[in-house]
């Protein structure tokens, strides 16, 4: 039995001299706290240390002096795109609707088919222009008021809403204004409540319990 396990230490030992010398031996000390669920401690194959397999941090290299959420600048372009998309795929199904309606008296034919498509592709475009126009201001206002204040909070999303409403409103006058303003305002300020909710959640709990 002693031989078996000297044979077999001894080809261990060999076929790690032909791999660039046996694997390193560690003491439970040193061992201690590294995580090695589903791997071995020592691999008969790789000559690496354990605890170099510990990720403690970030995999991703950023710049020195930025911030690891993208800023209003870069969420802009999804912000336009992704506003047009909406609009152009509500605006769609706003042109079917109404095209179905216009045409019900109408037997199905290809007139009434080329009706039905002109509605939808005027609607889709339509609402894809207005939601990204607002999209746009919106997120000019943004970037400029971040640029300004040189901070970046809720108060800029809030300021961008109502400045967007109000210009987006400009051509129906003073009442127009004012009413694109108390839109945005009101839109903006749901949207900065809802991505403060947690913390609002949070220090409302635990100025209870004390």
């Amino acid at each position: 039995m002693d031989n078996n396990s000297q044979g077999s230490g001894g080809s261990r030992a060999g076929f790690g001299s032909l791999f660039g010398g046996g694997a390193p031996e560690y003491s439970n000390t040193e061992l201690a706290g590294v995580p090695l669920t589903g791997m071995s401690p020592l691999s008969p194959y790789l000559n690496v240390d354990p605890r170099y397999l510990v990720q403690d941090t970030d995999e991703f290299i950023l710049p020195t002096g930025t911030s690891k959420t993208r800023g209003r600048f870069e969420l802009a372009f999804i912000t336009i795109g992704g506003s047009c998309m909406t609009g152009a795929t509500l605006g769609a199904l706003n042109g079917l609707r109404m095209g179905l309606k216009e045409t019900r008296d109408m037997a199905w034919s290809k007139p009434r088919n080329v009706q039905i498509i002109n509605m939808v592709t005027r609607q889709g475009a339509s609402w894809a222009n207005s939601l990204g126009s607002v999209a746009l201001l919106y997120s000019v206002f943004g970037v400029v008021i971040e640029k300004a204040r040189g901070a970046e909070d809720d108060i800029n999303t809030v300021a961008a809403g109502t400045l967007t409403g109000m210009l987006f409103k400009s051509s129906g006058g003073i009442k127009g204004v004012a009413r694109g303003g108390l839109a945005g305002l009101a839109l903006s300020g749901a949207y900065a409540l809802y991505n403060n909710w947690d913390h609002i959640s949070g220090s409302s709990s635990s100025s209870r319990l004390y």
